[in-house]
């Protein structure tokens, strides 16, 4: 319904209610009221449904005070019907009116639940963009801050370093603002525009390629036979565990990540080796983390039916791993 007529069917059905009245009162013939009876009951139903709540009281209240007159009306008007006939008669047509209140009543609260539910959605999916604008965006800038403290340290000494350097804070650029794209156009997805898919393990040669000390050792077989969803979650995994190495373990000689299957299924591991010790060449200035943590990143694992484990290793260093099922769960 429009909101005109909205906003007019409660005025609508309060004016019909004081015609039976009045008619009832005057003793209309009984076919013209129980005909002012079948109109009103619809109409309750649809007051209920769309008029605004103060309104939808009022008009539904005088209607079915309408609708319980009419019988007891009609019973007195005979005068040979007891107490009991005329009270039962009202309470019968009154059930009436109450049944297409609640069928309105009943309507209007499953609307009121989609909607919520709606708006419940988009928020997921809004928390979820920004998860995942964080996991991709932190870590190509934690990347660039690296080699731009690496850049200023080696600027005098080695050139050739520094425009490396430079190289690599250009390629983390430009991956950044592809990770801001793929958000975009999941924001214009949601209102029906075109979308880009998450990226999932077959960007994660290039993902390491671009970390340096990086080394990537995957089996293919084990890569292909992860479902979308679980793909894609493990990518998140390499790359909050890379940036987390970035941020906590800067200078580490040694980062692997291994893809490879297990009896317990497909895993992926992100191993640094300790960091040097004493002071390090272009230290990360220090900063309040954003980042969604590992209780996050267990989260994300365990939706897509898989485990996460993270700790220090006994020879040094850390390493988290995410094993999941084989052929894990899709979700459409």
């Amino acid at each position: 319904m429009t909101s005109i007529p909205r906003t007019a069917c409660a005025p609508a059905l309060a004016v019909g209610a004081v015609l039976l009245l009045v008619g009832s009162t005057l003793g209309l013939p009984a076919p013209w009221t129980l005909l002012g009876v079948l109109a009103l009951l619809p109409l309750i139903a649809v007051v209920a449904r769309w008029a605004p709540a103060p309104w939808a009281w009022a008009a539904g209240g005088l209607a079915g005070a309408a609708v319980a007159y009419w019988p007891v009306s009609l019973l007195r008007g005979a005068g040979s019907s007891s107490l009991l006939e005329v009270v039962g008669a009202g309470l019968f047509w009154a059930l009436a009116a109450g049944g297409a209140a609640g069928a309105g009543w009943f309507l209007r609260r499953q609307a009121d639940l989609r909607v919520r539910a709606v708006r419940d959605a988009r928020r997921e999916q809004q928390l979820e963009l920004a998860r995942d604008l964080h996991d991709f965006v932190a870590h190509d800038v934690s990347a660039i801050v690296v080699q731009a403290q690496a850049a200023r340290f080696v600027a005098d000494g080695d050139p050739q370093q520094a425009v490396r350097a430079l190289e690599r804070i250009e390629a983390a650029g430009l991956s950044a603002l592809a990770s801001m794209d793929r958000t975009v156009h999941a924001l214009r997805a949601a209102g029906g525009g075109p979308t880009s898919p998450t990226p999932g393990l077959e960007a994660l040669p290039e993902l390491v390629e671009r970390f340096e000390a990086g080394e990537l050792e995957a089996d293919a077989e084990a890569m292909a036979g992860l479902s979308r969803e679980a793909g894609t979650t493990a990518y998140r995994v390499a790359v909050e565990a890379l940036t987390n190495v970035r941020r906590h373990a800067h200078g580490a000689a040694r980062v692997r990540v291994v893809v490879r299957r297990t009896a317990g299924g497909t895993e992926l591991s992100v191993v640094n080796d300790a960091p040097p010790r004493g002071p390090r060449r272009g230290p990360l200035r220090r900063r309040v983390s954003g980042g969604t943590g590992l209780a996050g990143l267990r989260a994300r694992v365990e939706a897509a039916g898989g485990v996460l484990s993270a700790g220090p290793r006994e020879v040094g260093g850390w390493q988290v791993s995410a094993v999941f099922p084989h052929g894990g769960p899709c979700r459409t």
